[in-house]
This record gives structure tokens, sequence and C-alpha cells, in this order.
């Protein structure tokens, strides 16, 4: 492990592993067959890299797609290691390259689509490389009943046995069905050190809102995130071009992506949105697996997704750098409807139906969640957790009421109408519209007429929403979507059970946007848009994604600590030995012109004297940063914070802690040398 943490700092720039990635690494460094879930943005691909490079011989990784092995190849030549990739988007010149590596004896990591083991040459080609380990990612991709499952994946174990070599598997999304699968699959039903990483991701702003006018709800989505980059998710190949082009015309830079598409286009849009700051893909759920990208800001969904694994793997794309990411996902009764169809009506036998089902009901559960989401969608992974604290629910809790009464009114009127209508005719039933549809059939004359005008028709429907969200009912898709009642609602309208929904949904369906968070304070904005200017300069001139160069999170901490020297540099995250040399000189200068020029706090003093009074006080805040002594705990006061002392000229030490970014500590380190700076000025 010595090896592997001296790797870690000095060819990936890491100051230390993150939570769970060294127990994994020692595992597949001891050549134990290794299962680890972890979550989207938890270095996944370090615990594979890393022991890769301390071991001898060829690690393999098997991988789902081609455009995932090309941004990790290219990302592992960028701090200097051999890797390759085998795939069928290669050049002659690119898999030439990569035998001549094998043959020679430098290749470290081989990257092949799981595809290519079909071929007979492939065996005799991981015996000549000297393959010593097989590292399998997106490893839930071996599950046959999985949204993603990819037959190919069948063939791995048959690969494992024939090398006999260790196999290590990775995923980010599995339940406990799927990690059985995973098992019997991989491991011949051999069970691997298996490691279950926390499913959480702080960072992640979880948030749903019922539909009303979804469009422009993903409009105002977008527009408090403009610039940033972001994926919007829709359930049609025709609402992302429609929704994309509504983006553009909010002077978004967008573009739509499904399986419909060309080929070519589909690579083309990959490509922009690895490379662009700032652009919206609006896509199927056929984008995003494989796509590498740290620095995606927010992911929205126009419509409900298919299950929780499938919502956590879409959100989990956000904030991969660990930097804060929002999310909202829009759901309303037909998208219910259009779930419980695409269940009832597909292929599956009957007992993968139900589970299809439940794990709809699961998602539903988030999406009418009455307290914080994060416990919710942790618990269903098996996880306990206090509120979060950072999810819409925690932001402004769920009004509640006892909707008993009301849902048993609903059950009723189905049960007196024979379970063959909607909603719209069930409501009108209980909210004594006599429309001619309801006097046709008589049902102006049934004893659940009007007993429901207590509550209006959007109150309804948010009820028989909630209703269906809770599995109490379902549409038929025998009946032509007409609701039907099911075992779980019997309790409630015997009065065996209680039912609790939220008022707040009733009342109004307006969404609850999230605080978007800055990445950095204000007087660093600037330096961290010039980093960000030179990182894309760098980037289009070597034709690589712009975080092949730098991740967002390294320009922020450059952007925060602004390294004077290269050794300073060395120091910040994500800056390696041979970044160092390729790109130290380059930011460094970003940030020391940037350091020597005026900061706009100061630019707004130039010419005035009180500019010579602000220089007085940094120089005080500077010497005094640790104390008189030089051993205190460091501290020092914004570029704003020094202005506003300025401007107001306080002249007591209780003025001066009313100004904004001060506090009692550094009250009592600056204090009585700014005030005797003022009072000389």
């Amino acid at each position: 492990m010595d090896r592997a943490t001296e790797l870690l700092q000095s060819v990936f720039g890491f100051p230390a592993f993150r939570p769970g990635q060294a127990e994994i690494v020692q595992s597949v460094l001891e050549g134990r067959n290794t299962l680890a879930i972890m979550p989207t943005g938890g270095g996944k691909s370090l615990c594979f890299q890393l022991p890769a490079l301390c071991r001898d011989g060829v690690t393999v990784v098997i991988s789902p797609l081609i455009a995932l092995m090309r941004d990790q190849v290219r990302a592992l030549k960028a701090v200097g290691v051999e890797a390759g990739a085998l795939t069928s988007g290669n050049t002659d010149e690119e898999t030439e390259d990569v035998l001549h590596a094998i043959d020679e004896g430098r290749l470290k990591l081989l990257y092949m689509a799981p595809e290519r083991l079909a071929s007979g040459s492939a065996m005799a080609l991981l015996r000549r490389a000297k393959c010593s380990l097989i590292a399998v990612d997106e490893a839930h991709c071996v599950s046959q009943w999985g949204h993603d499952f990819r037959p190919d994946y069948l063939r791995i174990g048959e690969l494992r046995r024939s090398l006999r070599v260790p196999l290590a598997a990775f995923t980010a999304t599995a339940d406990e069905e799927t990690r059985a699968e995973i098992v019997t699959r991989l491991f011949d039903g051999e069970a691997p050190v298996t490691f279950l990483r926390g499913f959480d991701r702080p960072n992640i702003h979880l948030a749903f809102a019922v539909k009303d006018k979804p469009r422009d709800q993903i409009l105002r989505f977008a527009a408090a995130r403009k610039g940033q980059s972001g994926i919007v998710y829709c359930a049609t190949r025709a609402k992302t071009e429609t929704l994309a082009n509504g983006l553009r015309e909010a002077r978004h830079e967008a573009v739509a992506y499904h399986g419909g598409m060309e080929a070519d286009e589909r690579r083309r849009v990959e490509t922009r949105f690895q490379r662009e700051d700032g652009l919206i893909v609006v896509a199927t759920i056929a984008f995003g697996m494989g796509i590498d990208k740290p620095d995606i800001r927010w992911v929205a969904h126009a419509d409900l997704p298919k299950s929780i694994e499938g919502y956590y793997q879409e959100i989990g794309r956000a904030g991969r750098d660990g930097s804060p990411a929002e999310t909202m996902t829009l759901y309303g009764p037909d998208d219910i409807r259009l779930r419980r169809s695409q269940i009832d009506e597909g292929a599956a036998p009957g007992d993968r139906k139900a589970a299809d089902h439940a794990r709809l009901n699961a998602l539903l559960g988030l999406a009418e969640a009455l307290g914080c989401r994060r416990q919710v969608l942790l618990g269903y992974f098996g996880e306990t957790a206090e509120p979060c604290g950072t999810c819409d629910l925690c932001d402004r809790p769920a009004q509640l009421f006892d909707a008993t009464e009301a849902v048993r009114k609903a059950l009723s009127a189905m049960l007196r109408t024979g379970e063959w209508f909607g909603a719209g005719h069930l409501i009108d039933i209980l909210t004594g519209s006599a429309t001619e549809k309801v006097r046709e059939r008589g049902h102006d004359q049934l004893p659940t007429f009007a007993v429901g005008k207590d509550l209006s028709k959007p109150a309804w429907g948010a009820v028989f929403r909630q209703m269906m969200g809770r599995d109490l009912v379902r549409p038929d898709p025998d009946r032509h979507g007409a609701l039907r009642m099911t075992d779980a609602a019997r309790p409630v309208l015997r009065g065996e059970a209680t039912v609790t929904l939220r008022r707040d949904t009733v009342v109004a369906a307006g969404e609850r946007e999230p605080v978007v968070r800055a990445q950095v304070a204000d007087e660093d904005l600037g330096l961290l848009a010039l980093l960000k200017a030179r990182r894309r300069a760098l980037a289009e001139a070597q034709n690589v994604p712009a975080y092949v160069v730098f991740p967002d999170r390294t320009l922020i901490e450059m952007a925060e600590r602004k390294p004077a020297t290269l050794d300073q540099m060395a120091g910040i995250t994500g800056v390696g030995a041979r970044k160092l040399e390729s790109y130290g000189a380059a930011f460094l200068e970003v940030i020391t012109g940037a350091v020597e020029g005026l900061h706009p706090a100061r630019m707004k003093l130039a010419g005035r004297p009180e500019g010579a009074v602000f220089d007085r006080l940094a120089e005080i805040q500077l010497s005094l940063s640790r104390g008189e002594d030089g051993t205190g705990k460091y501290l020092t006061c914004t570029h704003s914070t020094l202005r506003a002392i300025v401007e107001r000229r306080p002249s007591t030490l209780g003025e001066l802690a009313g100004i904004q970014g001060m506090g009692e500590q550094k009250v009592e380190r600056f204090g009585e040398a700014f005030l005797a700076v003022l009072r000389a000025g």
C-alpha cells in the first residue's frame, strides 16, 4: 500500500484516499476477487487504476462505452500512465500503437468493449499481453433485467476462468437482486470480497416538483443556472427536440440527444458536451452512461424516471467533482400511467412485472415523500440517515393532512362505477359536476355524487395522483387506463388504516427551486473565469476535453489558495508531477498576473484617497493573519470586507463587528490595528 499511496500523490495529485478507497485498493492489490458498489463520483476508477500500476502485467478493463474508454485513456496519458483502448472506433494507427505498447511491455491498462470478447482472437491477445487482472466497470450491465443489460457481459466469467486471474467488478447502482446476479455471472457464485460503500452523495441537492406547465418549469430551472453544464432527461425522443429548441430560444447553448439520431451526430453531441463549458444536453436515457465529465452542475428530469436505480444513476452524473450540484424531477399522473403501462404491456414474466411495479412504487414514494428525501432514497438502498438539511423537503417541510376520508370517498366512487373510469370522471362525480357523461350513466344519482365538494377539482387531482403514487390505485391497461383499486387500498376502505397526504401539493403544484450555490466567493469569480479560459485554450490546442487538463475542483482550489510558486502549485489537489510539468507555469502565470492586478473591490477605489487606506488595511491583515507571534489560527478578510470598512469608516470595535465578513475572532485579531489606520487616514 505504501507504493499505491505514493503513486496516488505523485501521479494523480491527490493528497489522500477518499473514504472507502484504500480498503478496495488493498483488496485488488492482494489479488482477491472484489466487488465494489460505490456512488458515482466516489472514485471507482482509481480503485483499479492504482493497483494496475503496482502489479506486474496488464490490467484489462471491460467497459461498456467507447466514449468512456477514450476519456479514461486520455486522462491516464495526461498524468503519464501507459494506457490504451481497443475499440471499433480506433484508427489503424491507434490500434498499432496499442499492440506495440503490449509487445514492448509498456502498457499497464488495456480498455476493451465487452463485444470484443466474442472475437476468437481476444483470448490470444490477452495471453500475449500477460493479463494479470480483469477490472469490470459498470458491472450492473450483467443483470439481464436491468435497463443497461449488455449480453456480452455474460462472457466475462468465462474470460476470468480461462485466464485464471483475479477479477474486480465496480458499479454505482446495484440493489440486492442485481448484486446477486453479478456474483453468479461474474464470479460463478463464489462470493467475492464485497465493499458496499454508502450511496449518499451529500453534494447533490434533491428536489421533486409536480408538473405545472413543465416546459416553463424546466426553462426557469435552467435560467437560474445559466452558463453551467446540465442534462435534461425526457421520456420521448420528440420531447428532447422540442425542449432543446425551447432552451435555445431562451438563449441557452442546448442540443438534443436520442437513439434515433445518426451515430456521427450523437458522437458530435458527446464531444461538444465533454469539451464545452455550459452546454445543456436534452436527452433520453440513451445519454449519460460513460460520460466521464466531472463538472456537470445540474440534472433535471422533465418526466418521471423508470425506477430509483435509474433515477440515482442519472442524477449521479452531476457533481462528480464533489462540488455542489442541483437536481429537479418533474412528475404527474400521466407519468405514473405511462410507467405502469410500460410494465404491464412488456414481455417480462409475471414475477418480473411485480418486481418492476415494486421498484416504480419505491420511486413514487420518493416523489411523494412526506419528509427528508435523502432518508427515503438511502433507505431504499438499505442505509439509514439523519435528515440531510439539503433537499427540498428539508429546505421547506411538507404540509401534511389526514386524507383518510378523502381517499375512502375516492375509492367508493371507483367501486360504485365498476372501476371503469379515469380520475377526471371520478372527480366530476365527487365534486357534483353533472356533466353530460355523468348524467348519461346515471352517476349523478350515486350516493358518492357531490360528497367531495369540500375539495376543489385541482385538489382532488392531487389526491388521486398521490393515491396512484402510493399504489392504492392503478390504471388498468385492459380498460383503457381506467383506475382500479389495489389490495393495498382495502384496509383503508375498511377503516383499518389511515392515509396521510401532502397538502402543499394539493393546494399548489408550484415547484420548489433549490438555492443556487456559488462555486467560489465573489472576490474569486474573476480569477476562476481567467483560469477556465486558460484551460479551454490548452484543451482546444490538444483536442481534449477541458477536464483532462484540470477539473473544475482543481481550478476552484487554485482560485481560492492562489499559489505563488510551482512548489505551492504542487500542493493543489489534482496537480500531480506530470501535470505540474505540463501546465503548472501556464496557470501560475494567470494567477500571479491576476494577483498583481487590482482586485475589482480595490479598483472601485482607484484614484481616491480611500485606495491608500485599503492598501494599508490589506498589509496589516496580511501581517497579522497568524497573529502577532505568527502561531495563531490563520484569519484573513476578503477584499469586499476591506472595501466596506474603508467606505463605512467604523470608529469603534462594535461598529467594526457589524460589517459583513467581520466576526468576533477577526475583530479581536485586527480591530485595534484597523481602527488606528482609519483614524490616521
